[in-house]
Order: C-alpha cells, then structure tokens, then sequence
C-alpha cells in the first residue's frame, strides 16, 4: 500500500527497510544515532538498531569512511552519511583512489559494496530559492564523482526514487555515490509505492512527455523543468519533455536520445557550475549520437562559475525558473541555416 512521505522520510524509510531486510547493513556517521543525523534523514532508527548496527564516529571523514571500507571489504554493507557532500573532500583519496578501485586492482576478485550519502546543493527547490549556507556547504560535485570509474553515481529527484535508489543501491555489489539535494529534503511530498519498491540504477524517467525541446534536468532542477514545461506550454503554446536521468553513472543514454530525436531540441540543466558539469557530458552524447536530429544548439543552464554565495545572495548564482525558462526559448527561437541557404545544411533535413 502506498503512503505519502516526504524526500527525507524516504530516505529513513530505506534506511529502516534495508536494515530489517539484511543485518550486515550497517549505519556509519557523525549524530547518526539518537540525535538522527544533522536534517534527521536517520531519526528514529537508533531505537530500533541500536549501537551495534548504528556507528557514531567523531568528525572525521576519513575515519569513518576508512571503517566503511574495512566493513565493506569483510562481508558487512556499510551506508555512510557525509552531513554535507562539501565535506567529503577531506577523504577524497579514500573514495577516489581505494574506493572506486578496488574492483579493478584486484582483477574483479573484491569489491567495495557501500554507499556513500552526499547531501549536496542549496536550498534550491521547483519554486525559487529558500536560503542557503554559502560557499563551503552549498556545493554540486556530481561530475568529480562521474570522472572516477567504478562508482556508481545516482541523484534521485523525488521520494519515490529517492526510496527505491537508495533500496537498490545498498543491495548493489558495486560502491555508489548517492546524491541527495538536501534543499528537497522538507520541500516536497509525495506518494510512495508500498511493499519493496525498488528503481532500476540506470533507467531515466520521463517526466513530461512533449515533442518540441527535451529538458534533460537533474536533481531539484527536476522540479524547475517541470514548472517551466509548464509556463511554455501556457505563455508560448510549446511542448516540452522533461528527462530525469536518476542515475548519471550509468547513464541511460537511450532514453535522452530517443527524446532528443522526437524534439530536435536540446537543454540540460543542473545546480552545478557549468564548466565542468555533467550537463556538458549529456551535451556531447547528443552531439556525438543524434547530431543528425538536432534542429538548435544545444544548451545548458547552470550555476556560474562563482563560489555560492550564502543566503538569498545565491539568487544570482543559481540557475531557477526565469533563467531556464528564458534558456529553453532561446532553443525554441533559433535554428540551424538549410539547405540552400548558402551554408552547408546542419542537423535534420528540412521538408
């Protein structure tokens, strides 16, 4: 039976059920006991888990990711909350260099079975801003973590994926980086699928069906494209599809092509700062695999590549509604030149 959560009462509830399911998933972190973690994403699961399933560690990254790894090399399956994903920059070499590659330094002989929690980004939801805590704690790291090969990195959008991704994550034998937007955490309610419901690491969502621009948007820029999908539809009679990948690592490729060659048209946003950001991945895909299809540029919104400023001063930073509603009519209003126009013909056959 399904019941109506919250994106942090998904991601406790995950919690509790993988827990009940498996007794080598065990919880690692800094307050995740009694006092249920900095937001409270683990309140309530000390009581019932108890010290010997529930490890508090004093601040240290790199102890507690380090025992992680010792817990994951000896059969245990280890989840392991950073408070802010900012932090896990101290133990970097851990998740870079021991993490990601255990499974290739030994030839495929061990893995590292654990999930690292990341609540990352600004307080950045599907209707504006609602305040943040600057520059050392408000940061978008995806890409660093999708440049590392053999992580599996995932950014679940709503509570229902963000429930069934972190399911499927504990159970997966690889390590995964789970992304969690904390500004999503209180902001959204929805309802959740009962019994064990899991989502496919590695499978899109459409969001939106439309037939005139694909928005590839991640994280809480889910919650702007839908908004936006929204306001084109009434103010300029266009169709958008919106596209949540879920999983960046592995990326489900087909399904953004697909849309991509239904709309000719191309966004991607993401709260990350541009250069660098994942969107610019997505970006060539499309230019390398439907290059062909493409009526427009492809285009990206992001944050500016500036520190984050704190509070309401991050307005000007990140990207929101108006800046990707404005970025989407701009691919709407711009074309490729044809065919005897006097430049070579671009992108997908004219009529």
């Amino acid at each position: 039976m399904s019941s109506r959560m919250t994106y942090i009462q998904a991601i406790r509830e995950a919690h509790r059920q993988e827990m009940r399911r498996d007794e080598s998933v065990m919880l690692l972190g800094i307050d995740v006991g009694p006092l249920g973690g900095l937001f409270g994403a683990t309140r309530s699961l000390y009581a019932e888990f108890g010290p010997s399933r529930i490890l508090e560690f004093p601040i240290s990254e790199t102890g507690y990711i380090g025992a992680g790894i010792g817990m994951a090399s000896e059969g245990f399956r280890p989840i392991i909350e950073i408070q802010m994903a900012d932090f896990v920059t101290v133990a970097l070499d851990q998740v870079m260099t021991v993490v990601s590659k255990e499974y290739a330094v030994t030839g495929g002989a061990s893995s590292l079975p654990l999930v690292i929690r990341l609540p990352f980004g600004a307080n950045l939801t599907g209707q504006g801003y609602m305040g943040g805590a600057g520059p050392a704690h408000s940061q978008s790291h995806e890409a660093w973590f999708c440049h590392s090969p053999g992580l599996t990195v995932v950014m679940p959008a709503n509570p229902a994926d963000a429930l069934g991704l972190l399911k499927s994550a504990v159970r997966s034998p690889d390590p995964v980086i789970f992304m969690e937007q904390k500004g999503l955490y209180y902001a959204i309610e929805e309802e959740v699928p009962g019994g064990d419901h899991l989502v496919d690491i590695g499978k899109a969502r459409v969001v939106t069906e439309g037939t005139d621009v694909t928005i590839v948007a991640l994280g809480a820029m889910v919650h702007v494209a839908e908004h936006v999908a929204e306001i084109l539809a009434r103010e300029d009679g266009a169709s958008a599809e919106v596209i949540d990948p879920r999983t960046l690592v592995p990326l489900d490729e087909q399904t953004i092509l697909d849309s991509v060659r239904k709309t000719g048209r191309l966004v991607i946003t993401h709260e990350a700062h541009r250069t660098g950001g994942f969107g610019a991945e997505i970006a060539a895909i499309a230019a390398q695999k439907a290059f062909g299809d493409l009526v427009a540029p492809v285009l990206r919104c992001a944050a500016k590549d500036v520190a984050i400023p704190a509070g309401a001063a991050a307005l000007r930073v990140l990207p929101g509604v108006a800046e990707l509603a404005s970025t989407v009519r701009e691919v709407l209003g711009s074309a490729y030149p044809r065919h005897g126009a006097g430049l070579p013909e671009f992108g997908r056959a004219s009529a």
